[in-house]
Parts: structure tokens; C-alpha cells; sequence
């Protein structure tokens, strides 16, 4: 199929290469010349601009926008309703608000322009592993994208379906119609929200892990463990067991003091919004409500725990601290 991807950053330009390579035709625009041509290297077709990018492109059109979400993603949305035609779709697969979704496709509608959102899971793994696609959209534009999302989902692999899934579903391969317009980041955002608080729940045990050794403590209840073989024991047969985990085992064997990481620890956006929904729906989210604020407390004291959590994030996403 061809479509579109503009934006070729840490996760676009290997979305790109995974299409490519899924002998999908992908024209591809960045603002940084160098990404485009490294990706035409990879089998894509680079464009020279926006103007250039819709033109390469046969109607109906699909263009994928992987640029951050907020006012990158608004204007990138915007210059395209201006070049594309009715019954074109925009594709927005960043980490955008849902309630910017529904207004965006309210926008586009008077045009003919479809829209569709795609909460994309998977950081800098993807290339490889795939990645996990959460949709919203008019059912009949994401129907006319299931191949594209079937070579970027990661496929069934050896994972063992759960008992009466229905056989119809897709959410076996890695992708998923969610619903409506919005669907898809809302699920996203809940999803980044639920990741905060298993990123904290692994950071607060392996530091009490670490802290077992302090002289605080009486001698007969010290012990000095060795937290890069335990958690790569856990990834074998325990119930705490999961992709965060696997990457704790690289980050805290890598690293065992995890010292080049300072503990500063960043916030994308997708937990303060999970939490602006639980108190709008009065739902109670205790755990990921304090994911979010020892965040924002890592900003000014840090933590062997806090530490932990910026190599979670280096090694998923690829994220780097901010300076304080």
C-alpha cells in the first residue's frame, strides 16, 4: 500500500524502514534533510517538502504524522488539510490528546478529509519487535489501513490467545479498532497512565532491594543482593514478570549503581491526562495518581528508585533526562 510518514525521529524513521521492509511504498518528509535521506536509504521516497510529499502520492490519500504532539502536530495537521483532497486520511500516530482528535476530525469533516489516531506502543524496540497500535477513526478509513497496521503490529507471535477472546478480533496481532475518533489516544493515554504506575511499583522494590544492605540495619538482616540477577531471575516464571521488567535487567546489569542516570524524570503528558480523566469520570486512581507526582518530586531530590526510572525510559523510548 502506499502511504505518507512524515515526521522520522527515534520512532517514525523505524516505523518507516518496518513498512518499507513490509514492501509497503512509504513517502517520506522531516524537517531534517539528513533523516529523509537516511530513510530513502532504508527504501523510502524522499520528498522535499509537504508540497512535494502530497504530489508523490496517488488519491485516496494517507498520510502518518509522527512529529510531538501539541502545536507540531496542530500545524503539521492543519498544512495538510490545505494540500489534501476530499476522501485523502490523516493518520496521527503520536501521543496526542484525545479531546484534540475529536476536534481536529470535527474540523476536517467539512473538507472530506478523513482522520484517524493510532496510539503507537513500542518506542525504539519497534523496528524489531513491532509495535502495539491502538485506533480511532470512521471504521471504513481504518478498515482501508489494515494492511499498513498489519506489518507494523507485532503479529501473534507465540502468545497464547486469552479464553473466549472472539475470533474476529485483531487486538490478537497488535492492533485495534477501539472505536470513534479519540478511541485510540484515549486508550493510549490510559495505557501510558498504567506504565507509570508498573514503572514506579519496579522502582520502589528494587530500591528497598538496594537499601538492604544499609548499616542501618542489624547485621544478620543485611544482605547485599545483586539486583541485575534478580530481576533477570523474575523474567523466568514469575507473575511480576513483563517487557518493563526485561528492560530493568539490561538497565541495572548494564549499569548495577545505574550512575549515569542523575534520577530527573520527565512526564510526556499521557499521565497527567490520564489523571485530568479518573477525576472527570470520579473514578478513583490512587496509585497512578502518585506515579505521576513522585515524578514531579524527582525534578528536585532523586532516588536509587527515581534512577530506575529514567533507564526504564532511556531503554523503551530512548528518552534522555532533562537537565534540571
Amino acid at each position: 500500500m502506499q502511504l505518507a510518514l512524515i515526521g522520522l525521529g527515534r520512532m517514525g524513521g523505524n516505523m518507516a524502514r518496518r513498512l518499507t521492509d513490509g514492501g509497503h511504498d512509504v513517502v517520506v518528509w522531516d524537517r531534517d534533510p539528513k533523516a529523509v535521506d537516511t530513510a530513502a536509504r532504508a527504501g523510502g521516497t524522499g520528498a522535499s517538502s509537504l508540497d512535494d510529499l502530497v504530489q508523490r502520492l496517488s488519491p485516496p490519500r494517507a498520510v502518518w504524522i509522527m512529529v510531538p504532539a501539541g502545536e507540531p502536530t496542530e500545524t503539521t495537521v492543519n498544512a495538510l488539510a490545505e494540500r489534501l483532497s476530499s476522501g485523502d486520511t490523516i493518520i496521527d500516530g503520536g501521543n496526542s490528546y484525545f479531546k484534540d482528535d475529536v476536534r481536529r476530525a470535527q474540523g476536517l469533516q467539512p473538507r472530506g478529509l478523513h482522520y484517524v489516531d493510532v496510539g503507537t506502543s513500542g518506542g525504539v524496540w519497534g523496528v524489531e519487535r513491532g509495535y502495539c497500535l491502538m485506533i480511532g477513526g470512521d471504521a471504513a478509513a481504518v478498515a482501508r489501513l489494515t494492511p499498513v497496521f498489519r506489518t507494523l503490529a507485532p503479529g501473534p507471535g507465540a502468545v497464547v490467545p486469552s479464553p473466549a477472546l472472539p475470533a474476529s478480533t485483531t487486538a490478537t496481532e497488535g492492533f485495534l479498532h477501539c472505536g470513534a475518533v479519540g478511541a485510540g489516544h484515549f486508550v493510549k493515554m490510559i495505557h501510558n497512565g498504567i506504565e507509570y504506575g508498573l514503572m514506579q511499583a519496579y522502582a520502589e522494590g528494587f530500591d528497598i532491594m538496594r537499601h538492604a544492605a544499609s548499616e542501618s540495619l542489624p547485621p544478620q538482616h543485611r544482605y547485599d543482593l545483586e539486583l541485575g540477577a534478580i530481576a533477570e531471575l523474575w523474567r523466568r516464571g514469575s507473575v511480576v514478570s513483563s517487557w518493563l521488567l526485561d528492560l530493568a535487567a539490561i538497565a541495572l546489569n548494564q549499569d548495577p549503581k545505574l550512575e549515569q542516570f542523575a534520577g530527573t524524570v520527565a512526564d510526556s503528558g499521557e499521565g497527567r491526562w490520564t489523571v485530568a480523566a479518573a477525576i472527570e469520570e470520579n473514578v478513583p486512581a490512587d496509585v497512578l495518581t502518585t506515579a505521576l507526582y513522585v515524578r514531579f518530586r524527582s525534578r528536585q531530590d532523586h532516588t536509587f528508585a527515581e534512577k530506575l526510572l529514567s533507564a526504564l525510559r532511556a531503554q523503551f523510548g530512548g528518552h534522555v533526562e532533562r537537565p534540571r
